[in-house]
């Protein structure tokens, strides 16, 4: 059984609008996987979705505290690391830039070493207004599906380290 994010109570999926887990078995150690996860400002080099992360106060990798920004499917978001265990954890709390109506989310990130690797398993929920709204009812299973290919790409990632080094 793998391990599962560690919620704030106000984030429970128990009680938000729109919840969503996935997750994959990676051929890599969780020490690729991990890099791969904290170099935030490069996530466009294996999924060229996250295209637009900066992350705020010079830090060059995210860490517990670091505040960040980035688009996310057209819409800016404001962004700080809430949990940081490396090689393990990584979580973040979310905001909508604009947004009055007091949404927001909460992602993280639990590495589990394998005999082959590693498990690598996301989470995500989002409560309030703007998020049903823009989420839920514009584009439904669209949270599931952005994350799904995430996982792959960043597993191909991983794995390709792997290659390169082996090779």
């Amino acid at each position: 059984m793998y391990d599962h994010v560690i919620w704030p109570e106000k984030y429970s999926p128990k009680t938000s609008v729109l919840y969503a887990l996935n997750d994959i078995d990676v051929k890599a150690s969780p020490e690729v996987v991990w890099r791969l996860l904290v170099d935030a400002e490069n996530w466009s080099t294996y999924f060229s979705s996250e295209d637009q992360v900066q992350i705020l106060g010079g830090e060059k990798k995210l860490a517990r505290g670091t505040r960040y920004c980035r688009m996310t499917v057209g819409f800016p978001m404001s962004l700080v690391v809430t949990e940081y265990e490396p090689f393990r954890r990584l979580a973040w709390a979310t905001t909508v830039d604009g947004d009055e109506t007091g949404s927001g989310a909460y992602h993280g990130w639990v590495i589990t070493p394998t005999a082959d690797g590693c498990h690598v398993l996301t989470e995500e929920t989002q409560q309030g207004p703007w998020f049903l709204e823009e989420f839920g009812r514009k584009r439904p299973g669209a949270l599931y599906s952005y994350h799904q290919e995430w996982v792959e790409r960043l597993a191909r990632a991983a794995e390709a380290e792997v290659a390169v080094k082996a090779g």
